[in-house]
């Protein structure tokens, strides 16, 4: 791509990601106000507290304002760096993000790695050997992985593992009491991990099989046999190149996943990360945590997808962005 080309590119993408954040900013905002309920639920429930001062509490956190000049406020803040406050902890909320973004971190990133580990050579052997009993193994394996609710693969490896083997611990990111200890992380590490790469393998074990498929069947890849290239070099080298767009493409759309980590998962082996926070926030509206989460969740995406654009230039020579 030539630098004029790619300067223009990437203003088109800066525009239309703009437009595009504030749009989801504005939708998020607006569908969060206007949920049952509320972070002031639960004192109308309590008897301690009277509708009076439920109604001043209101006034005192804005929740009174209309919606827009709320949502004004909320970008105010934010253009000034300022995520705002719990409004059930009234902690920072970027005090709270980070409390939790380690754990998932840590998670998401360790069954990104078991799952790439898994998913490219499976996926790339059974498209190299189509229709052998390696493939059908694969793809039925990959069908179980992907029609499998993530809750009850997490409960029957508790199950196993913990229950009945007693190799792991049940749940928790660390023992109780016990010092940092890599050995112990570990333990605790590996069952939630596994569980996310097995179930997300599935998917990029097929979108790989399938793409591979394509590319095998091109001319180029034809070509590079007369050439007499081995074959380890033909498909590695000229089809594995170019099969990895879809893949790329899946990688960019779930990258939001290692700032959001994962909700059910999270909450089955109570690991303390992000997915748990994300629950929880949302179990008592808590505004300004949900809107950071959500915020931070979109530009993940439009990077992510922008990101992808680039790496597709790399990918395939042809791809220019004119």
């Amino acid at each position: 791509m030539e630098p004029g080309q790619l300067t223009g590119h990437l203003f088109r993408r800066a525009l239309h990601s703009g437009l595009l954040l504030l749009g989801v900013t504005i939708l998020s905002f607006v569908l969060l106000k206007n949920a049952p309920g509320g972070p002031l639920s639960i004192y109308r429930e309590s008897a301690d507290v009277s509708r009076a001062d439920v109604a001043r509490l209101r006034q005192q956190l804005g929740l009174d304002d209309p919606v827009p000049v709320q949502y004004v406020r909320w970008v105010g803040k934010l253009l000034r760096g300022d995520w705002g406050d719990s409004l059930v902890t009234n902690e920072r909320v970027v005090d709270r993000i980070w409390q939790r973004l380690p754990a998932t971190l840590l998670l998401m990133g360790t069954a990104y790695v078991l799952m790439l580990i898994i998913a490219v050579p499976v996926g790339v052997l059974a498209a190299v050997r189509q229709y052998s009993v390696f493939d059908y193994v694969a793809t039925g394996v990959a069908f179980i992985g992907l029609s499998m609710p993530v809750f009850w693969f997490g409960l029957l490896f508790i199950l196993v593992f913990a229950v009945q083997l007693h190799w792991l611990p049940t749940s928790g990111m660390a023992t109780v009491g016990v010092d940092f200890d890599p050995v112990d992380r570990l333990k605790h590490l590996l069952m939630p991990a596994c569980v996310l790469a097995l179930v997300f393998a599935g998917g990029y074990t097929r979108y790989l099989r399938t793409s591979m498929l394509d590319v095998i069947g091109r001319d180029f890849v034809r070509t590079a046999r007369g050439k007499g290239l081995g074959e380890s070099i033909v498909i590695m080298r000229h089809a594995f190149r170019n099969a990895l767009i879809p893949l790329v493409t899946l990688i960019a759309l779930d990258l939001p996943e290692l700032f959001t980590g994962a909700v059910v998962t999270e909450t089955i082996f109570a690991w303390p990360g992000m997915g748990r926070l994300y629950l929880e926030s949302l179990s008592r509206l808590d505004y300004p945590v949900l809107m950071a989460i959500l915020t931070v969740s979109a530009v993940l995406v439009i990077v992510g997808n922008f990101l992808a654009d680039i790496a597709y230039t790399y990918l395939d020579p042809r791809i220019r962005y004119t």
